[in-house]
């Protein structure tokens, strides 16, 4: 911002914030930015409060990271405050292991083996030859916390009992977000 000497979220010749953050090393499910000039922090502060967009992201309680930039020029502070919701990086070993125990919690032996599963989740093309899976559902998520709900209904729906968990590459590299993508046959 002291370069081109005006306020941008994004210049023209830098990515966007999201592959910014993700370039130098966050792993986040959410990303906010708020910029501001002013001869000091308080007035700074002082903006983004009276803000109702910059507030909002102060106050997100989402937000569980934070990073400070301040650079004194020409008798101005610039400012740089970005939040994100961050979010772990896993190999796909600790994914599959994450969601067995989701499964687990939910009545369903998730022992089977990994392998069918994988090939499902790389394929994207359902459950694969050679199986006695009777079902799979595959997805793709930055929450590792719970089941997605189209998981918790085929086991409410269905009288599985045995799953395979396989992970796999995301898909889609969605704005650096990090995600988890996922195929559970379930036999």
């Amino acid at each position: 911002m002291v370069g081109e000497r005006t306020l941008s979220h994004q210049y023209a010749d830098e990515p966007e914030l999201t592959e910014r953050a993700a370039s130098a090393g966050a792993h986040f499910r959410a990303i906010a930015e708020n910029i501001a000039t002013g001869p000091n922090p308080p007035a700074i502060e002082n903006e983004w409060i009276h803000s109702p967009s910059h507030r909002a992201n102060i106050l997100d309680p989402k937000m569980d990271a934070l990073g400070v930039a301040v650079v004194k020029h020409g008798g101005n502070l610039y400012a740089v405050e970005d939040f994100e919701q961050s979010s772990q990086q896993l190999t796909k070993k600790q994914v599959e292991l994450r969601v067995q125990e989701l499964l687990r919690a939910r009545g369903v032996d998730a022992s089977a083996a990994a392998g069918p599963a994988e090939e499902a989740c790389a394929s994207g093309r359902g459950i694969p030859q050679g199986t006695n899976a009777r079902s799979m559902v595959g997805f793709e998520t930055p929450d590792l916390s719970q089941l997605p709900a189209q998981v918790v209904d085929v086991i409410r729906n269905k009288d599985f009992r045995k799953a395979a968990v396989g992970a796999c590459a995301p898909g889609s590299k969605q704005a650096d977000f990090t995600t988890y993508r996922v195929a559970i046959l379930f036999y």
